[in-house]
């Protein structure tokens, strides 16, 4: 008979049961935390990918998915600094990151360091070029999120980074968005003058939704343990969510405490992404997970990263979305 043979095929196999996407509001906050749809906790963890500069091999994803990431940081380009990433080839990416099981984190790249580096974009032009994007992003709530602008402005840079996120939020919402947001702190994502940090309560209650994320990317000001927890303490006793959206384990502008990043995120339940999978130019190959997007080839940041303590195979979890594994077995 076949059912015996299909359930014999089955033994010591895993079997994906698909979740019903559509249901629910899809990801979103919930005192504090990220929830899924049907409300089961979700803890981004993996790696940034710089699609918008470099694709890698059609076995990106998986890759990244196989190297115990949940979640991936995509870069996008609006245009501005490398050239647009086209509405088909966004709907393409969101596709390979399901394939792969993958939580989709869409993010504008191309509005690092607005005011200090030339021709970058302003987060009202990332969301010009998000309103270009409404037909892909529809109905994928449940797997996306939207990383409204990257690292917003450079330092000392008065941006009005509050007033211009909140009315980025507006138009995203007014044009019928319901993801779940992130927002990146500004001057270079640091938030060196902390006004993320200081002014993100206000950010938060002005989403008519309450589904903002707050990013914060941890390079060479984030160089202790007393940083680190001093800054993410806050978002948490306030239950704000926040995120690490990127981090290294040496950068050319201070060292960074990774050590005391991934700690914190895993006992506290936050969630972190690691910069970056491969493909950084060579003055910054140090920053690759991996060699030439080879998964084989961990470099030591790719080891420490993935396999280190609080590193991605222990403490990543897949995303609910995609299913539950289970072992078919005769009871």
């Amino acid at each position: 008979m076949a059912f015996p043979a299909l359930l014999l095929s089955l033994l010591g196999a895993a079997y994906v049961t698909p979740a019903r996407a559509g249901e629910g509001e899809g990801i979103r906050v919930r005192d504090g935390r990220l929830v899924e749809a049907g409300g089961e906790p979700l803890v981004l963890r993996g790696f940034n990918h710089g699609y918008a500069f470099g694709h890698g091999p059609q076995s990106v994803f998986g890759d990244m998915q196989a190297s115990g990431a949940n979640a991936v940081r995509v870069a996008l380009s609006s245009g501005h600094e490398w050239p647009a990433t086209r509405p088909a080839e966004v709907a393409a990416v969101i596709a390979r990151c399901k394939a792969a099981r993958l939580i989709c984190v869409l993010d504008v790249h191309d509005t690092m360091g607005y005011g200090t580096q030339p021709g970058a974009a302003s987060i009202a032009q990332a969301v010009d070029y998000w309103l270009t994007l409404r037909d892909v992003l529809r109905h994928e709530e449940a797997y996306v999120v939207l990383n409204i602008a990257n690292e917003p402005s450079g330092h000392a840079v008065d941006a009005d980074w509050v007033g211009n996120t909140k009315e980025a939020i507006a138009r995203l919402r007014a044009a019928g968005l319901p993801h779940a947001l992130m927002v990146d702190a500004p001057n270079w994502g640091n938030d060196a003058f902390r006004v993320m940090y200081d002014n993100a309560a206000g950010v938060f209650e002005a989403d008519p939704r309450r589904n903002v994320i707050f990013d914060v990317h941890m390079y060479g000001p984030f160089d202790t343990a007393d940083k680190v927890s001093g800054y993410l303490g806050a978002f948490v006793r306030q239950k704000l969510p926040i995120v690490v959206g990127e981090f290294s384990q040496i950068h050319e502008y201070g060292d960074p405490d990774e050590d005391a990043i991934m700690a914190y995120c895993q006992e506290h339940g936050l969630g972190y992404l690691g910069w970056s999978w491969s493909g950084n130019s060579p003055q910054y190959s140090y920053l690759d997970v991996v060699s030439d997007y080879r998964p084989g080839r961990l470099t030591q940041w790719g080891r420490r990263l993935v396999d280190g303590p609080n590193g991605l195979r222990a403490t990543s979890h897949p995303a609910s979305v995609y299913g539950r594994l289970w072992l078919a077995a005769a009871r």
